[in-house]
C-alpha cells in the first residue's frame, strides 16, 4: 500500500445500503478536475454548493451538496471533495464510477479500508491513536464506550502519553550528559534527582494503564459464559440479563441446543452473555453437539456463571453432576478466569438457600473462588442487581466513565512494556555509574514503546494491520 500512498482516491463513504442521503468522497492533490466535471464550476472553499452532479454526456446523475476542502485543511491534508447526494445505492455508485472517469487522468483510484484516515496520519493531521479512537468511536457498543473514543480521538490520551515521554526524555537527558562527561564533578543524577523523577514517573504510568485498562474495558467488554445443568434456569437468566425473551425457555430438559448470545451494558460496560447447552451425560446426537459447543464456549470465557437450580440443592444426585461439572471446569478453565456459583429459582417456596451452599459448596472442587454465592430469581428479577455488580467487579471496572479514554490491547501491551523498562531503570539507577550505559538503554526502549501508541515510532506492517480494519471510505 506504501508505494500508492500518493495515488488519489475515491469511495463512498456512507454505508452500504439504502439512506436518506449518500457521500462520495475524493482526496487527491489536486480536485480540481474532478469539481469541473461533476459540478461544472469552480467551489468556494469549506462552502456547501448546490447544484447538480452530471455525467460525461452533461445529463445529471442527481443533485445535492458539494463541499471542496483545499489542502492542507481537510481530514486527510489533501485536497478532498464531498459529494452529498441521495442515499440510493445505484445513484451512489454512479457518482463515483464518474469521478474515477474524470479523475482518470491523474490515476484516481477505489480507496482501500482505512486509506483516508491512513492519509490524515501520515500526513500529520492526527496521531495513530486518534486514528484508531475513529474507529472505536464507529464501532462502540455503548454509550459509555462512545464517549470514551471521542476523548481519544479529541487527543486526551495521546497527550498523557506525550507528557510521560516528555517526561522520559528529560530524565533521558540526564543519564546521557553523565555518561558524555564522567569527568566533571557535578553528579547530574543525583543533583537533578533523577531517583525521584523516574519515580514520579512511574506514578504518572500507573495513572494511565489504570485508564487504558478501564478504556480497554470499555471497547472490547467481557465474554461471560452461562453454565451449569439442563433446567437450572440458563436461557431465563440470559433474558433477565438482556431484558427480552431471546431465548427459549420450557421445562423439558435439554430445550437450549445451541449458543445464544447477547451484549448487554452494566454502567456503560459491554458484557457478552452466552446461553449454552445443559451439561449432562446422555442425550440425542443433536444435544451433544450443543454440549460441545458448551465447552467450547467456555474454556474461552473471560467469566463463567455457574448456575444451580435451588430447589434440587438437596439431592444427592443433582449434587454429584455438580460436582462432576465442578471438577471439569478446574480442569478446562484458565486459573485467571473468575467463576461465579449463582443460586437459581430462590423464588420457589421451600427453596431458601443453607449456609453451606452460600460460604461456596463447590470449595474443594475450585479453591481458587470461594467468594459468597448469589442467589437469584430469573423469574422475577430478585438477586439480579447483585449479580450485574459482581459481573462489573470481576471485570475489573473501577472508573467513573467520565475519567476514561478508549484503547486498545495493543496500546497496554506497549504500556506494560514502558512499565517493565522503568523498572529495570530504577534497579539499575541505584548502581549509578557502574550501570549508565544500560540505564540509558533501558529508557530508550521505554520511549520507543511510548512512542509506538501514538505512531511516532512503528513498524509499517503494524500501520497495514490496524488500517486494513476500517471501513472503505473511511
Amino acid at each position: 500500500m506504501l508505494s500508492r500512498l500518493d495515488q488519489p482516491i475515491a469511495a463512498i463513504a456512507t454505508a452500504p445500503g439504502r439512506g436518506a442521503v449518500g457521500i462520495v468522497r475524493v482526496s487527491a492533490p489536486d480536485v480540481g478536475a474532478v469539481i469541473a466535471a461533476l459540478c461544472g464550476r469552480a467551489l468556494k472553499p469549506r462552502e456547501a454548493t448546490y447544484g447538480v452532479f452530471k455525467a460525461a454526456d452533461g445529463s445529471a446523475i442527481d443533485q445535492g451538496l458539494a463541499i471542496h476542502f483545499p489542502a492542507p485543511h481537510s481530514y486527510t491534508g489533501e485536497d478532498v471533495l464531498e459529494l452529498q447526494a441521495h442515499g440510493g445505492p445505484v445513484v451512489l455508485q454512479l457518482l463515483l464510477a464518474r469521478c474515477l472517469e474524470a479523475g482518470a487522468g491523474m490515476a484516481l483510484r477505489v480507496a482501500e479500508p482505512g486509506e483516508f484516515t491512513r492519509r490524515a496520519f501520515l500526513n500529520g493531521k492526527l496521531d495513530l491513536a486518534q486514528a484508531e479512537a475513529i474507529a472505536d468511536l464507529i464501532d462502540a457498543s455503548t454509550e459509555a464506550a462512545a464517549r470514551s473514543a471521542t476523548r481519544s480521538l479529541a487527543g486526551e490520551f495521546s497527550r498523557e502519553i506525550h507528557v510521560l515521554r516528555d517526561a522520559l526524555i528529560q530524565l533521558r537527558m540526564l543519564v546521557e550528559a553523565t555518561l558524555d562527561f564522567p569527568e566533571e564533578e557535578i553528579d547530574f543524577l543525583q543533583k537533578a534527582d533523577a531517583a525521584g523523577q523516574l519515580e514520579r514517573l512511574q506514578s504518572r504510568l500507573g495513572e494511565v494503564m489504570q485508564r487504558a485498562r478501564q478504556g480497554a474495558l470499555l471497547r472490547e467488554g467481557i465474554s461471560v459464559v452461562i453454565a451449569g445443568q439442563p433446567n437450572a434456569g440458563k436461557s431465563s437468566l440470559l433474558n433477565a440479563l438482556a431484558g427480552a425473551e431471546l431465548a427459549i425457555v420450557t421445562a423439558i430438559p435439554g430445550t437450549t441446543r445451541d449458543v445464544v448470545r447477547q451484549t448487554i451494558q452494566i454502567e456503560g460496560v459491554p458484557l457478552h452473555v452466552i446461553d449454552t447447552a445443559g451439561l449432562r451425560e446422555g442425550g440425542d446426537q443433536v444435544e451433544q453437539i450443543g454440549i460441545e459447543r458448551a465447552w467450547d464456549q467456555i474454556e474461552r470465557a473471560d467469566a463463567l456463571l455457574f448456575l444451580h437450580d435451588l430447589t434440587r440443592a438437596g439431592e444427592a444426585e443433582y449434587a454429584a453432576a455438580d460436582q462432576t461439572i465442578a471438577a471439569m471446569l478446574q480442569q478446562k478453565l484458565p486459573r485467571d478466569v473468575p467463576v461465579i456459583d449463582v443460586w437459581n429459582k430462590v423464588d420457589v417456596p421451600g427453596s431458601a438457600p443453607s449456609p453451606a451452599l452460600l460460604q461456596g459448596r463447590r470449595e474443594p472442587s475450585l479453591p481458587r473462588h470461594p467468594a459468597t454465592a448469589i442467589t437469584l430469581s430469573a423469574k422475577t428479577g430478585q438477586g439480579l442487581a447483585t449479580l450485574r455488580q459482581r459481573l462489573l467487579h470481576v471485570a475489573g471496572w473501577q472508573s467513573a466513565p467520565e475519567g476514561v479514554f478508549i484503547a486498545r490491547e495493543r496500546h497496554l501491551h506497549a504500556l506494560r512494556r514502558v512499565d517493565g523498562h522503568l523498572m529495570e531503570a530504577a534497579g539499575l539507577l541505584a548502581q549509578q555509574a557502574q550501570a549508565l550505559d544500560l540505564l540509558a538503554e533501558e529508557l530508550r526502549l521505554a520511549q520507543n514503546a511510548l512512542n509506538e501508541i501514538t505512531g511516532e515510532f512503528s513498524a509499517d506492517d503494524l500501520l497495514g494491520v490496524i488500517f486494513s480494519r476500517f471501513c472503505i471510505g473511511k
